[in-house]
Protein backbone atom coordinates (compact mmCIF):
# COMPACT_ATOMS: atom_id res chain seq x y z
CA UNK A 1 0.00 0.00 0.00
CA UNK A 2 1.05 3.84 -0.96
CA UNK A 3 1.24 6.82 0.88
CA UNK A 4 -2.05 7.96 0.77
CA UNK A 5 -2.00 11.44 -0.79
CA UNK A 6 -2.27 15.15 0.59
CA UNK A 7 -5.81 15.38 1.44
CA UNK A 8 -7.02 11.79 1.90
CA UNK A 9 -5.14 11.18 5.51
CA UNK A 10 -7.05 10.40 8.88
CA UNK A 11 -7.31 12.19 11.90
CA UNK A 12 -5.22 9.75 13.37
CA UNK A 13 -2.58 9.66 10.63
CA UNK A 14 -2.20 13.48 10.97
CA UNK A 15 -1.73 13.31 14.38
CA UNK A 16 1.28 11.07 13.80
CA UNK A 17 2.57 12.94 11.31
CA UNK A 18 2.38 16.07 12.90
CA UNK A 19 4.15 14.70 16.16
CA UNK A 20 7.16 13.18 14.06
CA UNK A 21 7.55 16.68 11.82
CA UNK A 22 7.82 18.45 15.60
CA UNK A 23 10.37 16.12 16.41
CA UNK A 24 12.41 16.49 13.11
CA UNK A 25 12.46 20.13 13.37
CA UNK A 26 13.34 20.86 17.49
CA UNK A 27 16.12 17.81 17.10
CA UNK A 28 16.96 18.52 13.59
CA UNK A 29 17.02 15.40 12.78
CA UNK A 30 16.42 16.10 8.63
CA UNK A 31 18.24 18.30 6.77
CA UNK A 32 18.71 18.97 3.31
CA UNK A 33 20.36 16.40 1.35
CA UNK A 34 20.28 13.85 3.52
CA UNK A 35 20.17 10.15 2.64
CA UNK A 36 18.29 8.37 5.80
CA UNK A 37 18.50 5.04 5.97
CA UNK A 38 14.91 3.73 7.32
CA UNK A 39 15.79 0.72 9.62
CA UNK A 40 12.99 -1.53 8.96
CA UNK A 41 12.21 -4.47 11.54
CA UNK A 42 8.77 -5.29 9.94
CA UNK A 43 6.86 -4.12 12.89
CA UNK A 44 4.46 -2.02 13.54
CA UNK A 45 6.93 1.05 14.83
CA UNK A 46 9.31 0.50 11.72
CA UNK A 47 6.23 0.66 8.87
CA UNK A 48 4.76 3.75 10.75
CA UNK A 49 8.00 5.09 10.71
CA UNK A 50 8.66 4.76 6.73
CA UNK A 51 5.34 6.10 5.92
CA UNK A 52 5.38 8.92 8.00
CA UNK A 53 9.13 9.90 6.50
CA UNK A 54 7.31 9.26 2.63
CA UNK A 55 4.29 11.56 3.69
CA UNK A 56 6.73 14.53 4.94
CA UNK A 57 9.24 13.95 2.69
CA UNK A 58 6.71 15.73 -0.15
CA UNK A 59 5.74 18.44 2.12
CA UNK A 60 9.26 19.34 4.09
CA UNK A 61 11.07 22.27 2.73
CA UNK A 62 14.02 20.33 2.77
CA UNK A 63 14.92 17.75 0.18
CA UNK A 64 16.06 14.09 1.29
CA UNK A 65 16.12 10.63 -0.03
CA UNK A 66 14.57 7.30 1.99
CA UNK A 67 16.71 3.68 1.87
CA UNK A 68 14.75 1.32 3.45
CA UNK A 69 16.91 -1.47 4.95
CA UNK A 70 15.52 -4.62 6.27
CA UNK A 71 17.44 -7.05 7.59
CA UNK A 72 16.90 -11.17 8.00
CA UNK A 73 18.49 -12.16 10.75
CA UNK A 74 18.21 -15.76 10.25
CA UNK A 75 15.67 -16.60 12.68
CA UNK A 76 13.90 -20.33 12.20
CA UNK A 77 10.71 -19.93 10.50
CA UNK A 78 11.42 -16.40 9.07
CA UNK A 79 9.43 -15.30 6.19
CA UNK A 80 10.00 -12.01 4.77
CA UNK A 81 8.11 -12.19 1.83
CA UNK A 82 5.10 -9.89 3.07
CA UNK A 83 7.42 -7.00 3.72
CA UNK A 84 9.39 -7.28 0.39
CA UNK A 85 6.10 -6.85 -0.87
CA UNK A 86 4.62 -4.02 1.02
CA UNK A 87 8.56 -2.85 0.35
CA UNK A 88 8.16 -2.82 -3.56
CA UNK A 89 4.44 -1.48 -3.50
CA UNK A 90 5.94 1.70 -2.18
CA UNK A 91 8.67 2.14 -4.59
CA UNK A 92 11.79 4.07 -3.48
CA UNK A 93 15.14 2.20 -3.57
CA UNK A 94 14.88 -0.85 -0.33
CA UNK A 95 17.36 -3.42 0.19
CA UNK A 96 17.28 -6.70 2.33
CA UNK A 97 20.66 -7.62 4.22
CA UNK A 98 21.30 -10.94 5.30
CA UNK A 99 23.25 -11.29 8.14
CA UNK A 100 22.87 -14.86 10.39
CA UNK A 101 22.88 -12.81 13.86
CA UNK A 102 20.44 -15.18 15.67
CA UNK A 103 22.98 -18.17 15.70
CA UNK A 104 25.63 -15.96 17.55
CA UNK A 105 22.45 -14.60 19.88
CA UNK A 106 21.55 -18.03 21.00
CA UNK A 107 25.06 -19.23 21.26
CA UNK A 108 26.37 -16.45 23.27
CA UNK A 109 23.61 -15.49 25.42
CA UNK A 110 23.40 -17.87 28.90
CA UNK A 111 20.31 -19.45 29.47
CA UNK A 112 17.30 -17.96 30.88
CA UNK A 113 19.23 -14.13 30.42
CA UNK A 114 17.58 -12.09 27.98
CA UNK A 115 18.51 -11.63 24.18
CA UNK A 116 17.40 -7.83 23.72
CA UNK A 117 20.95 -6.39 24.53
CA UNK A 118 23.34 -7.95 22.48
CA UNK A 119 20.78 -8.74 19.21
CA UNK A 120 20.11 -5.11 19.78
CA UNK A 121 23.90 -4.43 19.65
CA UNK A 122 24.21 -6.73 16.32
CA UNK A 123 21.66 -5.47 14.79
CA UNK A 124 22.87 -1.92 14.85
CA UNK A 125 26.82 -2.69 13.86
CA UNK A 126 24.83 -4.42 10.93
CA UNK A 127 23.14 -1.30 9.86
CA UNK A 128 26.23 1.05 11.20
CA UNK A 129 27.84 -0.90 8.31
CA UNK A 130 25.32 -0.78 5.50
CA UNK A 131 24.88 3.04 6.17
CA UNK A 132 28.52 3.45 5.28
CA UNK A 133 28.24 1.25 2.04
CA UNK A 134 25.63 3.09 0.87
CA UNK A 135 26.28 6.20 1.72
CA UNK A 136 23.60 7.51 4.39
CA UNK A 137 23.76 10.32 6.23
CA UNK A 138 21.36 9.04 8.68
CA UNK A 139 19.92 6.38 10.23
CA UNK A 140 16.52 6.59 11.69
CA UNK A 141 14.91 4.21 14.09
CA UNK A 142 11.28 3.66 15.13
CA UNK A 143 11.35 3.82 19.00
CA UNK A 144 8.08 5.80 20.10
CA UNK A 145 7.52 7.77 23.71
CA UNK A 146 6.92 4.39 25.72
CA UNK A 147 10.33 3.31 24.62
CA UNK A 148 11.71 6.31 25.92
CA UNK A 149 10.09 6.59 29.53
CA UNK A 150 10.51 2.33 29.69
CA UNK A 151 13.76 2.71 29.39
CA UNK A 152 13.89 5.87 31.45
CA UNK A 153 12.34 3.91 34.16
CA UNK A 154 14.58 0.43 33.31
CA UNK A 155 17.60 2.42 34.14
CA UNK A 156 15.99 4.21 37.41
CA UNK A 157 14.92 0.80 38.84
CA UNK A 158 17.45 -1.53 37.79
CA UNK A 159 20.92 0.01 36.45
CA UNK A 160 21.20 2.87 38.98
CA UNK A 161 21.27 5.86 36.43
CA UNK A 162 19.29 8.43 34.69
CA UNK A 163 19.26 7.61 31.31
CA UNK A 164 16.69 7.37 28.39
CA UNK A 165 16.25 7.40 24.38
CA UNK A 166 18.05 10.33 22.87
CA UNK A 167 16.23 11.84 19.56
CA UNK A 168 19.55 12.07 17.34
CA UNK A 169 22.83 10.36 18.62
CA UNK A 170 26.41 9.97 17.40
CA UNK A 171 27.45 6.86 17.49
CA UNK A 172 30.87 6.66 19.35
CA UNK A 173 32.94 6.09 16.17
CA UNK A 174 31.50 9.38 14.80
CA UNK A 175 30.92 7.41 12.17
CA UNK A 176 27.16 7.62 12.02
CA UNK A 177 23.79 9.65 13.16
CA UNK A 178 21.13 7.64 14.50
CA UNK A 179 17.70 9.59 14.54
CA UNK A 180 14.47 8.49 16.02
CA UNK A 181 11.65 10.88 14.42
CA UNK A 182 8.83 8.80 16.35
CA UNK A 183 10.08 9.54 19.73
CA UNK A 184 7.10 11.71 20.51
CA UNK A 185 4.70 9.20 19.22
CA UNK A 186 2.63 7.01 21.76
CA UNK A 187 2.80 3.46 20.88
CA UNK A 188 -1.06 3.27 21.73
CA UNK A 189 -1.39 5.51 18.53
CA UNK A 190 1.15 3.47 16.45
CA UNK A 191 -0.61 0.10 16.68
CA UNK A 192 -3.79 1.48 15.97
CA UNK A 193 -2.46 3.18 12.80
CA UNK A 194 -0.68 -0.10 12.45
CA UNK A 195 -4.31 -1.59 11.94
CA UNK A 196 -5.31 1.33 9.86
CA UNK A 197 -2.80 0.88 6.86
CA UNK A 198 -2.64 -2.81 7.24
CA UNK A 199 0.93 -3.02 7.76
CA UNK A 200 2.41 -6.84 7.22
CA UNK A 201 3.80 -7.50 10.68
CA UNK A 202 6.64 -10.15 10.86
CA UNK A 203 6.63 -11.70 14.04
CA UNK A 204 10.11 -12.30 16.29
CA UNK A 205 10.97 -15.35 17.10
CA UNK A 206 13.78 -14.04 18.93
CA UNK A 207 12.45 -11.83 21.45
CA UNK A 208 8.78 -12.92 21.26
CA UNK A 209 9.87 -16.67 23.08
CA UNK A 210 11.68 -14.66 26.30
CA UNK A 211 9.39 -12.95 29.02
CA UNK A 212 11.29 -9.80 29.58
CA UNK A 213 10.13 -9.79 32.92
CA UNK A 214 11.83 -6.21 33.79
CA UNK A 215 10.23 -4.77 30.96
CA UNK A 216 6.92 -5.90 31.02
CA UNK A 217 6.38 -4.89 34.80
CA UNK A 218 7.43 -1.37 33.68
CA UNK A 219 5.00 -0.92 30.90
CA UNK A 220 2.42 -2.72 33.61
CA UNK A 221 3.51 -0.26 36.18
CA UNK A 222 3.54 2.76 34.00
CA UNK A 223 0.03 1.48 32.38
CA UNK A 224 -2.09 1.41 36.18
CA UNK A 225 -0.74 4.75 36.53
CA UNK A 226 -1.90 5.91 33.32
CA UNK A 227 -5.68 4.35 34.10
CA UNK A 228 -5.46 6.25 37.75
CA UNK A 229 -3.95 9.54 36.44
CA UNK A 230 -4.12 10.20 32.62
CA UNK A 231 -1.54 12.09 31.50
CA UNK A 232 1.47 10.29 33.35
CA UNK A 233 2.80 9.29 30.29
CA UNK A 234 2.97 12.50 28.92
CA UNK A 235 4.79 13.88 32.07
CA UNK A 236 7.56 11.61 32.56
CA UNK A 237 8.34 12.17 28.67
CA UNK A 238 8.45 16.15 28.87
CA UNK A 239 10.51 15.72 32.03
CA UNK A 240 13.28 14.07 29.61
CA UNK A 241 13.39 17.45 28.15
CA UNK A 242 13.58 19.64 31.55
CA UNK A 243 16.26 18.52 32.98
CA UNK A 244 17.64 20.04 36.20
CA UNK A 245 20.96 19.05 36.57
CA UNK A 246 21.64 21.42 39.63
CA UNK A 247 18.79 19.27 41.48
CA UNK A 248 20.58 15.95 40.87
CA UNK A 249 23.47 14.18 42.75
CA UNK A 250 25.66 13.93 39.36
CA UNK A 251 28.37 16.68 41.02
CA UNK A 252 29.78 16.92 37.55
CA UNK A 253 26.37 18.28 36.23
CA UNK A 254 26.56 20.56 39.20
CA UNK A 255 29.80 21.83 38.05
CA UNK A 256 29.12 22.08 34.57
CA UNK A 257 25.86 24.21 35.21
CA UNK A 258 27.82 26.54 37.92
CA UNK A 259 30.45 27.03 35.13
CA UNK A 260 27.66 27.87 32.63
CA UNK A 261 26.35 30.42 35.01
CA UNK A 262 29.93 31.90 35.89
CA UNK A 263 30.05 32.29 31.64
CA UNK A 264 26.91 34.30 31.98
CA UNK A 265 28.51 36.69 34.41
CA UNK A 266 26.42 35.24 37.26
CA UNK A 267 27.69 37.54 40.43
CA UNK A 268 27.08 34.22 42.75
CA UNK A 269 30.80 32.67 43.08
CA UNK A 270 31.31 28.89 43.42
CA UNK A 271 31.61 27.94 46.93
CA UNK A 272 33.77 24.72 46.64
CA UNK A 273 33.91 22.81 50.29
CA UNK A 274 37.70 22.91 51.76
CA UNK A 275 37.48 18.81 51.94
CA UNK A 276 37.26 19.05 48.13
CA UNK A 277 41.24 19.17 46.22
CA UNK A 278 41.65 20.67 43.06
CA UNK A 279 40.59 17.59 41.60
CA UNK A 280 36.96 17.15 42.88
CA UNK A 281 38.50 14.68 44.69
CA UNK A 282 37.70 14.32 48.58
CA UNK A 283 40.77 14.97 50.41
CA UNK A 284 39.49 12.51 53.20
CA UNK A 285 40.21 9.96 50.38
CA UNK A 286 43.60 10.70 49.77
CA UNK A 287 46.63 9.29 51.98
Amino acid sequence: MSAPEVGTASPLERRIVREAGRAIVEHGLIEEGDRVMVALSGGKDSYAMHQVLRILQRRAPVKYELVAVHLDQGQPGYDGAPLRAWMEAQGGEWHVLREDTYSVVVDKVPEGATYCALCSRLRRGVLYRAATELKCTKIALGHHRDDAIETLLLNLFFAGKVAAMPARLRSDDGANVVIRPMIGCSEEWLAEYSVERGFPILPCNLCGSQSQAQRKQVKALLGQLESAHPGVKASVFAALGNVRPTQLLDRSLALKAEDHRDERGSKSARVRSPLLGSDGRLRVLDD
